[in-house]
């Protein structure tokens, strides 16, 4: 089969493998480079750098409504686009363009979370699983039907355990599902509109800590955090972010905090240890690392930032 692939971030890596290995992949789509870093280099996406591995053509448009991006794929003559966490608002002439179809690998169970960050708010919401659909493409957000989907629980997995877990799984699903589209076997089922829920994307304020929060809640913001919007939290003046915590069996007072062996917060219904934490200004350190040069009275207290 033809395929035009479509994407962006590493969770699109796995399904354009799974594709160069099944089908002929003849072009790839991917967002512009991106400066990042501390000397804001201009940095190529991960599909990018893995499409030009097995010397796929790239194109990096900033949009695709001009009508010279649909003669582009027009000329490519695909069989079927597959899209995967690409980034871009597809308009309807180029969704309707492909013979068989425009299709997504779209990480949750829809119709739950659609939208920009299914992984994370799965996570937030304290969902006991979640998992990859196939989808349909349409003009709405997500909105189309699917054909296969398939599930994991979510545990205490983190977003990038997630994600990385919910990319392969959803590279095995979208070769079963081309398969099957092949041979005109697919049985599309529309999305009831009832249980639909919209996974808009996550801010700093989603998954800040603070002393009012349960225990499982703050817990459930570190582990949707990342580097576009960390879990953060102050001490003494002092702002941290937390990149990974665990259950306490030391009670500190509310808003307390305890240095036995690292720092552990008190929260509404119990205390949260800290194990990695990323000081102000510094690199990522166990936070008992971070005691032995911090200076904190013995009735320090923390607060949101």
């Amino acid at each position: 089969m033809r395929v035009v692939f479509m994407g962006t971030p590493s969770f699109a890596v796995p399904s354009l493998e799974a594709l160069l290995r099944d089908h002929e992949v003849v072009a790839v789509y991917t967002r512009p480079d991106a400066a990042k870093g501390r000397g804001r280099r201009l940095t190529a996406s991960p599909v990018k750098e893995r499409a030009i591995r097995d010397g796929i053509r790239v194109e990096q448009p900033r949009n695709l409504r001009d009508p010279e991006y649909a003669d582009v794929l027009r000329s490519l003559r695909p069989d079927a686009i597959v899209v995967a966490a690409y980034g871009v608002i597809l308009p309807s002439e180029i969704i309707e363009l492909p013979r068989l179809g425009c299709f997504n690998v779209h990480a949750s169970l829809l119709p739950r979370w659609r939208g920009a960050a299914p992984i994370q708010r799965a996570i937030l919401a304290d969902d006991v699983e979640t998992g990859v659909s196939i989808m349909r493409m349409e003009a709405g957000l997500d909105t189309g039907p699917w054909c296969i989907q398939a599930a994991t629980p979510v545990g205490a997995k983190t977003t990038a355990q997630l994600t990385d877990e919910l990319a392969e799984l959803g590279a095995t699903v979208l070769l079963a599902a081309l398969e099957l589209l092949a041979r005109d076997g697919c049985e599309w089922v529309a999305q009831d509109e009832a249980l639909v829920t919209y996974a808009a994307k996550v801010t700093a304020a989603d998954v800040a800590l603070a002393p009012e929060l349960t225990v499982g809640e703050a817990l459930r913001r570190v582990r949707a955090s990342g580097p576009t919007a960390p879990s953060r939290m102050c001490i003494a003046g002092r702002s941290f972010v937390v990149v990974s915590a665990t259950v306490s069996d030391l009670r500190p007072a509310l808003a307390g905090v305890a240095t036995d062996a690292g720092l552990t917060l008190g929260l509404a219904d119990g205390a949260l240890r800290l194990d990695v934490i990323v000081p102000e200004g510094r690199s990522a350190m166990p936070s008992e690392a971070y005691l032995r040069g911090a200076r904190l009275s013995a009735d320090e207290s923390w607060s949101a930032v």
